[in-house]
């Protein structure tokens, strides 16, 4: 759990598992059937628009496999024992579980996890997994527009050869207006989502039936013989198969990450009833093509599914389904950036909310950009969706990776199950998950380095920001006086000014350093002196009646502590307006605000790296202003330097 620092960055001072109440999240009131059908628009967009290249890369991509029988019905068991198991399996049916009242994802299971086993040796190491999970879905999140855009345009040198030169710059002109667009809200947008994605899945089934009625002996693949006779046939071949077959599964975390906005039953039902059969029927169909078609069939099977005069229609509808996988992963890079500067790891950022209705949608200006300049980048390099998909799946294999590992101390730490179950589960998990982070990790050469880098930068760049906060922290504590040393000799000697201070401080104990650096200069202290810490919890939502907690502690000084969990935004005014048992209602226009700037020196006993303090020195001048990150007015903040050593 996190604090705002003195000048309101947030910091780790931990809560008890007593002190929040969590309120009810927004869908809990909902009919099921509605967020079922939001669910397949939003939730399903990325694994849904897996059927445009999984399945031509498998047999066409880096590892090309024979197109003979025994290839085919392995390929196509091992997708469909990959998605009951990792997907059906393991996220829906336990992952899912692991809820943080309400919420998922990785930030919020690192949050749940962390905040019971404080005092475990090894709480940093799982700390560090679920960063470095963090870290990797930004990686993610650049590889999924471009391959799935790009993917679906392709469809148009199938349908109309003729316009094979356009794919790219027609690729690169819907993503650019696709970030363009961010700043204005997709809540209208949004609402068709689900109709879209909702028809695209049912034409990919429908496709798919067409085909498998014309060979159904591919329904033969359900059986997991085939899959197991691939292994034991051709290893090395399967093995590095594995590689390409996990793209089937792609934006299966998007289940556990979305799950705050829909709710677990939901996105249940939405993935059994209509998505998992749908993905069944679309690539059983495309095997039972390339049964029937052969080598002239792999240029894309998925479009070749569809009679000639109906490709091109189905270039579109495949085209507005990527785009709307591209939204859903852009407006989550927006949401794990928001959890992330709640919890610590990365500094300030201009927040912007485009609904008025809908708190949860928000508009990031230097994730947005940073994304597009990346996104429209890697098509210009990859050139196509073929040599993109070998920068594909590593990101996703490895936070999948780091969830099992996760997993394993939500089984044994948090729900107490018996030995004699969760192992032999958590080593299918590994196993499997395991197997396709190996066989990815050979695609490092020709792209799979990408998504590793920015993962490793990414990493980098949160660890730094938490260490070096940490750090300041621990150095601003060590200089501070004890309060109520300072009530007494200072209280009386000053001179009283009308009207109220706020003071914010990371700690609930000593001075912050604004408070003494104003004494110092101004020689006064306001009639009413408020030391105010805002804490953020590792719940994703604190209840209002347990907003605040007051302290008097006489002469006109208070101290009070405001919770937020992380899921919900800070807004000092607001919580203040609500308070009337501290001296009095607070008016605006008689508070003053008081933060601290701090200016880093280079210390004697350095705690980083000197190239990490740089790094932390920078980041710090470049955060986004305490006054706009708490909302505060722009009229009555006053800031006071100060001095670290880190």
């Amino acid at each position: 759990m996190t604090s705002s620092n003195d000048s309101g960055t947030p910091s780790a001072v931990p809560l008890g598992d007593h002190a929040v109440q969590v309120g009810q999240a927004p869908h809990s009131q909902q009919g099921l059937l509605k967020l079922a059908a939001g669910a397949v628009g939003v939730v399903f967009g990325d694994i849904g628009t897996s059927p445009l290249y999984a399945f031509r890369e498998t047999f066409a991509g880096h590892h090309p496999l024979t197109l003979d029988a025994a290839h085919i019905m392995g390929v196509v068991s091992l997708m469909f024992w990959s998605m009951m198991i990792v997907v059906t399996l393991k996220y829906v049916s336990i992952i899912m579980r692991a809820d943080n009242k309400g919420e998922g994802g990785s930030l919020a299971l690192l949050a749940l996890v962390s905040g019971r086993t404080k005092t475990k040796r090894w709480t940093r190491g799982i700390v560090l997994l679920g960063v470095f999970a963090t870290a990797l879905f930004y990686g993610d999140s650049m590889i999924t527009p471009a391959v799935s855009v790009l993917s679906a345009v392709e469809g148009l040198a199938v349908a109309a050869p003729a316009f094979g030169a356009l794919v790219l710059p027609i690729a690169v002109v819907i993503l650019v207006f696709l970030f363009a667009i961010q700043r204005s809200g997709t809540a209208r947008v949004g609402a068709l989502f689900g109709p879209v994605m909702l028809c695209y899945f049912a034409v990919i089934a429908v496709l798919g039936i067409i085909s498998i009625i014309q060979t159904p002996g591919i329904l033969w693949a359900f059986s997991p013989t085939y899959a197991i006779r691939f292994f034991v046939s051709d290893s090395v071949r399967a093995f590095l198969a594995l590689g390409s077959v996990v793209l089937a599964v792609t934006g299966a975390e998007a289940l556990y990450a979305d799950m705050g906005h829909f709710g677990r039953n939901p996105i249940r039902v939405s993935w059994l009833v209509f998505v998992l059969p749908a993905l069944i029927c679309n690539y059983m169909g495309q095997g039972a093509l390339l049964f029937r078609e052969g080598v002239t069939a792999l240029e894309s099977p998925f479009y070749m599914l569809a009679p000639d005069s109906l490709q091109l229609p189905l270039v579109f509808l495949a085209t507005a389904a990527a785009i709307i996988a591209s939204q859903a992963v852009i407006s989550g890079a927006f949401s794990v950036t928001q959890q992330a500067i709640q919890l610590g790891f990365i500094p300030r950022l201009r927040i912007e909310h485009t609904s008025a209705a809908t708190a949860g949608q928000i508009y990031i200006p230097l994730i947005n950009w940073l994304l597009m300049a990346m996104v429209v980048l890697l098509v210009l390099f990859f050139q196509t969706s073929s040599n993109l998909t070998s920068a594909y799946g590593i990101a996703v294999t490895g936070a999948m990776l780091i969830d099992t590992c996760l997993l394993g101390v939500v089984l044994f730490r948090l729900w107490n199950w018996p030995a004699y179950f969760a192992i032999p589960l958590l080593a299918v998990f590994f196993l499997v998950d395991g197997a396709y982070f190996a066989a990815n990790l050979t695609k490092v050469p020709s792209g799979g380095w990408f998504p590793l880098l920015i993962g490793f930068l990414v990493f980098t760049v949160l660890t730094t920001w938490a260490s070096g906060r940490q750090l300041m922290i621990a150095r601003l504590r060590e200089a501070s006086m004890p309060i109520k040393v300072f009530i007494q000799s200072a209280a009386n000697a000053a001179t009283r000014v009308p009207g109220t201070a706020v003071f914010m401080t990371s700690s609930a104990d000593g001075v912050p350093h604004a408070l003494l650096n104003n004494l110092k200069h101004n020689k006064v202290l306001h009639e009413r002196v408020v030391l105010l810490t805002v804490k953020i919890a590792d719940e994703p939502f604190v209840a209002e009646a347990d907003r605040i907690v007051l302290e008097d502690m006489g002469q006109g000084f208070h101290r009070m502590i405001i919770r937020y969990g992380f899921m919900q935004e800070a807004d000092v005014p607001a919580a203040l307006a609500r308070v009337d048992k501290c001296g009095g209602a607070f008016k605006m226009m008689d508070t003053s605000f008081f933060l601290a700037r701090q200016t880093l020196l280079p210390a004697e006993r350095p705690g980083m790296m000197l190239w990490r303090e740089k790094l932390f020195a920078w980041m710090l001048r470049n955060a986004e202003s305490a006054m706009e990150f708490f909302r505060l007015p722009t009229n009555r903040v006053v800031e006071l330097g100060s001095q670290v050593e880190i």
